[in-house]
């Protein structure tokens, strides 16, 4: 008896896990018609994104866009025409739409008097090129390797060829635009003399030293609470043209690292006058 109850409950639960299954088949994923039409959309989406960009990519990269000509907006002075010439042949590469500007950019300002260039594109088939040069306005030598450089009016170092008559610099690395806005505050200090300041150096321990048109060298050195550069240096100046009609000598160097006075080296190279205001 127990056995036929057994059997007949085994008999009632096979239609149950029929049903169950065959209720987990309609709630599958082939069963939902919405869900499978937003992946076919998604799919077709992708595949046109994808085509897209393989039919631009293709339609660029053909010979269809040749750069032919590079307009230079500015005109240059130092920069020549063959230099011009000689980055675009080189460094233009690709057509209008695959030319790297960065790249383009970056050729020019790599010549000598290039302090800056703009690139851009122009419409159809050219480059505009704008630049902008290098004004020098002294000499500069590195005073740790005695590299010999130039100066602009923004207190930059580059590097080009000039023989320009400009005062020469000399300082450690990185101190240049220092040593050009000294120059000027110096070059005013200096005009009662009636001598031009042509040279300006700068040693590792900030000591300063100027050269005039007429040969004299001042040591102006470090700067001092008690007595700063430029006190000293305008006491100098004032007491310069009665101390230079009683000397009697050529003077070749005049030390001011002095508090209350300087120092007077004559171009004989005999020993040192001193004076005192």
């Amino acid at each position: 008896m127990a056995d036929v109850r057994s059997r007949s409950a085994n008999a009632a639960a096979r239609p149950a896990g029929r049903a169950a299954a065959a209720r987990g088949k309609e709630n599958g994923i082939w069963h939902r018609p919405a869900l499978l039409n937003l992946i076919s959309d998604l799919l077709m989406l992708f595949a046109a994104i994808g085509l897209g960009w393989a039919l631009v990519t293709w339609f660029v990269t053909r010979p269809l866009f040749p750069l032919r000509e590079v307009v230079v907006t500015s005109q240059p002075e130092l920069v020549t025409a063959s230099q011009l010439e000689y980055v675009a042949r080189t460094a233009i590469q690709g057509n209008f739409f695959t030319v790297d500007l960065e790249t383009v950019r970056s050729a020019f300002e790599k010549l000598p008097w290039v302090r800056r260039a703009e690139v851009r594109r122009r419409w159809p088939d050219g480059l505009e090129l704008k630049i902008e040069e290098h004004q020098a306005v002294a000499y500069w030598t590195v005073s740790d390797s005695g590299d010999s450089r130039l100066v602009n009016r923004q207190g930059e170092v580059f590097t080009a060829a000039s023989n320009a008559p400009m005062p020469q610099f000399s300082g450690p690395q990185g101190s240049a635009g220092w040593l050009l806005a000294r120059h000027a505050e110096f070059s005013t200090a200096v005009q009662p003399l009636g001598a031009k300041l042509v040279g300006l150096a700068l040693s590792a321990r900030e000591a300063w030293q100027l050269t005039l048109d007429n040969g004299l060298v001042i040591m102006l050195g470090r700067e001092q609470d008690k007595s700063p550069l430029d006190k000293r240096l305008a006491r100098f100046v004032a007491a310069w043209p009665r101390v230079k009609d009683n000397i009697g000598v050529q003077v070749a160097v005049a030390d001011l690292r002095y508090p209350n006075g300087f120092a007077l080296t004559p171009t004989d190279a005999t020993p040192a006058a001193k004076g005192k205001k």
